[in-house]
């Protein structure tokens, strides 16, 4: 089964790195979070990949295309022969297709666009360049082949950025509970998985945007299903959520981080 990453967004929350590289490409670590996001799926078995891109498309293009010279040790040799030799090349067993989707397109039309890429009457996968989590992607599969619809997403319950206080009439504080488990209901997360029927839920529109008419459309239709995933779940919305996984990962405790070195 195929996962498409849709990588071709602005970044404009967190404008502090991605002036100058797509979001998917800020560096969690020393590798850039679509790695992470790549990795997690690699983890279960699932290697093939195509990349929906728009905003700095040549940053990514030119990751992939060097990709084993950035995990390899290697000798150039400019003495006559002018040849690369690559030693102990350890790369991913991975198939990726960067697809050019348009750099003002949104999500439905940039998934749209890489229908040519998925065998007809194939499901794939579909998640966001940007989040990471310790989802179980086997238990979703599952979930989605048991209920019969045409589309699963990962349901997530947002992490609180307050502290929340309960107050009386008399503005007395009852309670105080620094920065609890949830402060919303459930979101999106991503982490889908789509029939390919979904397809003729998208139009050719460039505005069109996935989250909206599609699966509204789907969700009315009762053809989505929601995967409730009660772990671990982080967008890099902003510079301070990449800050926090940029602390998790340095201090060997990212819970997405569900491979072996």
């Amino acid at each position: 089964m195929k996962t498409v990453i849709l990588a071709g967004g602005l970044g404009s929350r967190i404008s502090e790195e991605s002036r100058v590289k797509p979001k998917p490409m800020i560096a969690v670590g020393d590798m850039p979070i679509i790695w992470h996001i790549m990795k997690i799926y690699s983890h279960y078995g699932y290697h093939d990949f195509i990349i929906c891109c728009g905003y700095k498309s040549y940053v990514i293009k030119d990751y992939f295309a060097n990709y084993f010279l950035y995990k390899s040790d290697v000798t150039f040799d400019y003495q006559g022969n002018n040849q690369i030799e690559i030693h102990d090349c350890e790369i991913e067993p991975w198939k990726v297709t960067l697809a050019e989707t348009g750099m003002d397109n949104m999500t439905g039309s940039r998934i749209k666009q890489i229908q040519k890429f998925i065998p007809e009457g194939e499901r794939f996968m579909l998640t966001y360049g940007d989040g990471v989590a310790d989802i179980d992607i086997p238990a979703l599969v599952k979930h989605h082949e048991e209920h019969g619809k045409l589309a699963t997403l990962t349901a997530v319950q947002p992490p609180a950025k307050f502290g929340v206080l309960d107050i009386d009439q008399e503005s007395t504080v009852l309670d105080f509970k620094e920065k609890p488990e949830t402060d919303a209901g459930w979101i999106n997360g991503g982490f889908m998985v789509l029939d390919y029927n979904v397809f003729q839920y998208i139009n050719n529109d460039p505005m069109c945007v996935f989250e909206v008419e599609p699966l509204e459309k789907l969700a009315k239709e009762k053809q989505l299903s929601a995967y409730k995933h009660r772990g671990f779940w982080l967008p890099m919305d902003t510079l301070r959520d990449k800050n926090k996984l940029e602390s998790l990962w340095r201090d060997g405790e990212a819970p997405w981080k569900l491979w072996q070195d």
